[in-house]
């Protein structure tokens, strides 16, 4: 079964300004996402802008787009009426790449598609891996996750989870053993729950984490997670990070 990959891409951030179409090596950021999907086993990549600005900037390099609304609360809703412009049946995989990791793996695109396509019982599916650095699994801006014997999460939170009743009891540092997992942002649906998810309530722990995956959760939804032994490439929030990215891509990619 072949795969689209969507790419959110919303024009306004408060701490990057025009975020996507931040330059990297000549290309704006969403052209470089896209390119870096295209390299996926994806049998479409298509960026769903809110802003004309974006759709021009990736028609000038040859890259598919869509015009979606400016308003949407979240990028779930976003990728939602994507489906509906592409004509995606309910069954058509889709998979998220979000728009400022122009060093996104294209081989981890392909195992969170091929996880959701094999495990039938799952609504989406994402992707985690181990935490290598006790800071990581006590900073609240890092997401954790815990999974059952089944591959499939239990929950998602930014707090340190599993506890480590006796390790923080007695004020240890290291890591337990197995290693806490970090989420990784990454997610495959089926496009017809894409479809639903807009029409589902907020969850009371949706909203106290903030978190939008623990909605699915909260309706009965069983997300599949793939576990990779590295962490993902650098994401853009900030000019910091897009410096960073810049130097990466110099040394890596060119």
């Amino acid at each position: 079964m072949g795969f689209t990959v969507l790419i959110p891409a919303r024009l306004a951030s408060t701490r990057l300004p025009d975020k996507p179409l931040a330059d990297i090596a000549g290309r704006p950021m969403v052209v470089r996402v896209a390119e870096r999907a295209l390299k996926s086993s994806a049998v479409r990549v298509v960026v769903a802008a809110d802003s004309a600005r974006i759709i021009d900037a990736c028609a000038a390099h040859r890259v598919e787009a869509v015009l979606t609304r400016a308003d949407h609360p979240s990028g779930s809703d976003r990728l939602a009426e994507a489906c509906e412009l592409l004509g995606l049946s309910g069954q058509d995989v889709v998979v998220n790449v979000q728009g400022d990791e122009p060093l996104i793996d294209p081989a981890l695109i392909d195992a969170v598609a091929a996880l959701l396509e094999a495990r039938l019982g799952a609504s989406m599916s994402t992707a985690a891996h181990p935490i290598s650095d006790f800071g990581e699994f006590t900073n609240p801006n890092v997401v954790k996750t815990v999974l059952d014997s089944q591959g499939l999460a239990l929950y998602f939170s930014r707090a340190p989870i599993p506890w480590w009743r006796d390790g923080f009891a007695e004020g240890s540092k290291a890591l337990p053993e197995p290693r806490p997992l970090r989420h990784v942002g990454i997610y495959a649906y089926r496009a017809g729950f894409l479809r639903l998810f807009p029409q589902l309530g907020p969850a009371p722990m949706e909203q106290i984490e903030a978190l939008e995956q623990l909605r699915a959760m909260w309706h009965g939804h069983r997300i599949a997670v793939h576990v990779t032994a590295s962490a993902p490439g650098v994401g853009v929030d900030t000019p910091g990070d897009l410096e960073r990215v810049r130097t990466l891509w110099k040394s890596d990619f060119t």
